[in-house]
């Protein structure tokens, strides 16, 4: 255990592309629970205590994820979909593989499109875009299937890493009903879930991410439901 978290703060100083071992690997359990453990452990005993002084202290507002979504869709949405979901934009393609990356890359113009067409903007054209896209995902990902690695993914791999840790942190800043610069520090616990999985993510693969992604989203909802 020791060994393995000297290995993630080096390469969290130094990122690099790994083989990811997957989860049938030897000690790939082991190295899970690994993770977990310090994962929870830091968000639980260091962040979310500090947070929660930090945000009485500066009558800083609560999020309003949970309140988005139903209560017999909460459960399922942020321990099942919603890990999933992140995992694949943020984290799916660190590999650098080209049909992984044209997937996130399709995810995100459909995104777009679809946001145009939520707020009116060329509805026809933009739902017309979806569906190329939709069509054009599946199709792209088996004529890409034999391509290796990006040419230059991973020379700039350092970089590619931390901008995907801090665009994760950031984008959950669409939880509160307002921006403020005060709500900068209420993201750390997503900066530093970025940092685990996207290491977990590289060392064990996707799913062992997912997984640590889905607990900590389980711990998370509970503490609301339960624990105000």
């Amino acid at each position: 255990m020791t060994a393995l978290y000297h290995d993630f703060a080096a390469w969290l100083a130094r990122p690099h592309m790994l083989t990811p071992s997957g989860l049938r690997a030897r000690h790939a359990g082991q190295a899970l629970l690994a993770m977990l453990a310090l994962h929870l452990a830091v968000l639980l005993l260091v962040l979310l205590p500090l947070l929660g002084l930090w945000q009485s202290a500066m009558g800083l507002p609560s999020p309003e994820a949970f309140d988005q979504v139903s209560k017999a869709m909460l459960v399922p949405f942020v321990v099942l979909l919603a890990p999933v979901a992140e995992e694949l934009a943020f984290r799916g393609w660190l590999t650098g593989r080209v049909r992984a990356v044209w997937l996130v890359g399709c995810g995100f113009a459909a995104a777009g499109f679809l946001a145009m067409v939520n707020f009116h903007i060329y509805e026809v054209p933009a739902s017309f875009a979806v569906l190329g896209i939709g069509l054009a995902m599946p199709a792209g990902w088996w004529w890409l299937r034999r391509r290796g690695v990006v040419p230059g993914f991973e020379r700039a791999f350092p970089v590619l890493v931390w901008l995907s840790i801090v665009v994760f942190a950031l984008s959950h800043l669409s939880n509160y009903p307002r921006f403020s610069w005060t709500l900068l520090p209420m993201v750390l616990p997503q900066l530093w879930a970025g940092m685990t999985l996207s290491y977990t993510r590289m060392r064990i693969g996707i799913f062992g991410a997912m997984l640590i992604h889905a607990a900590a989203n389980g711990i998370s909802v509970s503490l609301a439901l339960f624990g105000g």
